[in-house]
């Protein structure tokens, strides 16, 4: 049986529901960095689902709100204005924004699986070129787990495969993060065995989202000719 494809998005959008834009006063152009959001990484997540007719599951809230990558509890759970609101209002966002989506992306896993089908999930994000006065050497990321043979695999291959399309591009494995950092990632991989689940972050460098449009296409090309299913 063929394997599940998802896309995930948790970073892609900059909005605010009206309920909370009080906390962001004077704070709209921090939101349109990648502090609120991840350039480029919802576009990417809608071109890789489209050749396969794939789910794409994805957030356009500001992780300024809610970080749906974070776990309950993370001190970067909220952006620094929201985490000054009452305890009651921020359980109100997590229990309005965070679970939901979790639930669903956890559900559509379990779906699967339980048809007895392999899930490949893919989340697309994206990061700044420099941090910290620090320059990121990498075009292209790809977090997993080393632990998990098929992600191990997976990653190994996909990789290559970028290689070959794009010499010249840059792919590293776990960087700029640690694909067993804190996350939706771990937590998942906590639910469900290595056989049925392989999780991968894809990580995107922003110059190339901001850059010659050519260049951004020729990476998008790339990464959908991946043949994602074969591990």
């Amino acid at each position: 049986m063929a394997d599940y494809l998802l896309f995930t998005c948790e970073h892609g959008g900059s909005g605010v529901p009206l309920r909370y834009r009080r906390f962001f006063d004077g704070l709209h152009q921090v939101l349109r960095t990648h502090r609120g959001y991840d350039l480029g990484a919802l576009h990417m997540a809608r071109d890789l689902s489209a050749p396969f007719d794939a789910p794409v599951v994805a957030t356009t809230v500001t992780r300024l709100v809610v970080d749906l990558n974070r776990s309950v509890g993370h001190p970067d759970l909220h952006g620094e204005s929201v985490r000054r609101a009452s305890r009651e209002e921020r359980d109100r966002i997590v229990a309005e924004h965070y679970q939901p989506y979790r639930v669903k992306v956890e559900n559509l896993i379990r779906s699967a699986i339980t048809r007895g089908r392999r899930v490949i999930h893919v989340a697309s994000h994206s990061f700044v070129p420099e941090l910290n006065g620090k320059i990121r050497t990498a075009d292209v990321g790809l977090l997993y787990d080393p632990g998990r043979v098929g992600e191990r695999r997976s990653c190994a291959r996909w990789k290559a495969a970028l290689h070959e399309a794009l010499p010249q591009l840059r792919v590293r494995r776990n960087y700029p993060y640690r694909g067993k950092d804190d996350g939706f990632f771990p937590f998942l991989r906590s639910r469900f065995r290595p056989s049925a689940y392989v999780g991968i972050e894809l990580e995107i460098n922003q110059a190339i989202v901001v850059g010659a449009p050519r260049g951004w296409a020729e990476l998008r090309l790339a990464i959908i000719g991946v043949r994602w299913g074969h591990s």
